[in-house]
C-alpha cells in the first residue's frame, strides 16, 4: 500500500471548494494510507474558523466538516518525537515550525509529504529532501 503524509493544505481541500481540490481528494479515493501529525487537528480547525469569520461558511457547516474530519482514515501521530527535527527543518528552510512538523514526520516515517502549500513546496523542492519526501498535490497523477 502506498503511504503519504498529508498536511493541512491538502486536508482542507477534501472539504472546501479550493484550487487543486480534485487532486487532493484523489488521496482519499485511491485508498492510500495517510498519516499526519496531531497538529493537523488544530490547523484544520483554524482554517474553518477563519472561513467562518470571513462568512465563507456557516458555523453549522464548520461543525459538520469537523464531524466528517474526525472520521477520516488518517493515522494521527504525536508531534512530540518530531520536535527536534521540526526545529531543524524550520531553521534550515526558513519555514514555520508547523511546516517543520509535517516534514519531520515524512522524514522520520519515510513517507512522502503531499502538500498544496506553495511556499513550503518551493522552499524544499531544490533540497536533498525533495526527491524522496515531497510531492506537490498535482504530482500525484505521476506518483
Amino acid at each position: 500500500m502506498t503511504r503519504f503524509v498529508v498536511d493541512a493544505s491538502v486536508v482542507v481541500k477534501w472539504f472546501l471548494p479550493e484550487e487543486h481540490a480534485e487532486y487532493a481528494r484523489r488521496l482519499l479515493n485511491e485508498g492510500f494510507e495517510l498519516s499526519s501529525p496531531d497538529l493537523l487537528r488544530a490547523e484544520v480547525g483554524n482554517v474553518l474558523w477563519k472561513r467562518w469569520r470571513r462568512g465563507d461558511i456557516s458555523a453549522e457547516e464548520a461543525g459538520e466538516i469537523l464531524r466528517h474530519f474526525r472520521r477520516l482514515p488518517l493515522k494521527i501521530q504525536t508531534s512530540e518525537p518530531l520536535m527536534e527535527t521540526a526545529w531543524s527543518v524550520a531553521r534550515r528552510f526558513d519555514r514555520s515550525f508547523y511546516d517543520g512538523v509535517y516534514v519531520a514526520l515524512a522524514e522520520l516515517a519515510g513517507y512522502p509529504l503531499v502538500t498544496a502549500d506553495r511556499k513550503l513546496y518551493d522552499a524544499l523542492r531544490e533540497s536533498d529532501l525533495a526527491e524522496p519526501l515531497l510531492f506537490w498535490v498535482e504530482e500525484l497523477d505521476t506518483a
